[in-house]
């Protein structure tokens, strides 16, 4: 989660992560920042993320986030 942390406050450090839980839904990250997060994360966690895997439930929370980087790691 640590690492996660740290891509994400790299990416926008004005947007408090540890709280957010609607990061998608209210528009907190755009397209720009969904694009170089997925980027991130396949690099840091050695992952790949499809097109179908970009739904808002994986991307609308840093605990969301991290259990999809989970999820992936388990496949």
């Amino acid at each position: 989660m640590e690492d996660l942390m740290e891509i994400l406050q790299d990416l926008r450090p004005d947007v408090d992560f540890e709280k957010e839980t609607a990061l998608i839904d209210d528009g907190i990250l755009g397209s720009f920042d969904i694009t170089a997060l997925v980027n991130e994360i396949m690099d840091a966690f050695d992952v790949e993320i499809s097109m179908a895997d970009l739904e808002p439930e994986n991307f609308n929370s840093a605990q969301a986030i991290y259990e999809f980087i989970q999820s992936l790691q388990e496949k």
